[in-house]
């Protein structure tokens, strides 16, 4: 028995770099279709080695099995505004069973923020020393709900951590519903868009628990 827990946020023409306009309808055209704009990386998205120059590669040329493969829940819903996950966070239980290739995910509770200020600018976010344990470790994917790994108001900050993990590590930002998980391990699925050149791009992202 699988429980399948959709992880992506819903894009509507409240959340900022995202709209939605119509433009065929049944009635005129004799189908219904839209014009989507997209900022590529709002909403839950996947960020390419290539948004912070790390290494030329980008969104299309990930290979997919990057985006596939077990995950660990991380519980971190103590960690409050502006505060840094570290690798203390991670239970003892958790780190006796990690193994590279597998991937972290982070719940802070964070996506109950969305379309406020507080989800933007008091995020909390993963410390340099985590970061580089992911890298030596091989961490295949790491998780987040706030919009960034980092402070995107810190300039050095945002562009230090995405480049110690985008040399590697697979970041998927932007997560929701991760109290909907009833477990600790879930296999991981997050499908980019495949767009061609692209630094980063929206993903459906879903957790698959096994019974």
């Amino acid at each position: 028995m699988n429980n399948i827990v959709d992880l992506t946020v819903t894009y509507t023409n409240n959340m900022k770099g995202f709209s939605k306009k119509t433009a065929k309808t049944v009635k005129n055209d004799g189908w219904n279709a839209s014009t989507l704009t997209f900022y590529s990386h709002c909403g839950t998205h996947i960020d390419a080695p290539i948004h912070f120059n790390v290494k030329n590669e980008t969104i299309d040329q990930i290979p997919v099995s990057d985006f596939v493969g077990k995950a660990w829940v991380v519980n971190a819903m103590h960690i409050g505004s502006k505060g840094l996950i570290e690798l203390s966070h991670i239970s003892d239980k958790i780190l006796k069973q990690f193994e590279a290739g597998h991937s972290l995910i982070f719940q802070t509770g964070w996506s109950k923020y969305i379309n406020q200020s507080k989800y933007r600018d008091e995020l909390p976010r993963i410390s340099e020393n985590l970061a580089n344990w992911c890298v030596k470790n091989k961490v295949k994917m790491i998780g987040v709900e706030p919009p960034s790994v980092a402070d995107v108001n810190n300039m050095e900050e945002v562009t230090k951590i995405h480049q110690i993990l985008l040399q590697s590590v697979v970041i998927i930002e932007g997560l929701t519903n991760l109290d909907k998980l009833k477990s600790s391990c879930v296999e991981l699925i997050a499908l980019p868009l495949k767009i061609d050149g692209g630094d980063g791009a929206p993903a459906r992202v879903i957790a698959i628990e096994k019974y």
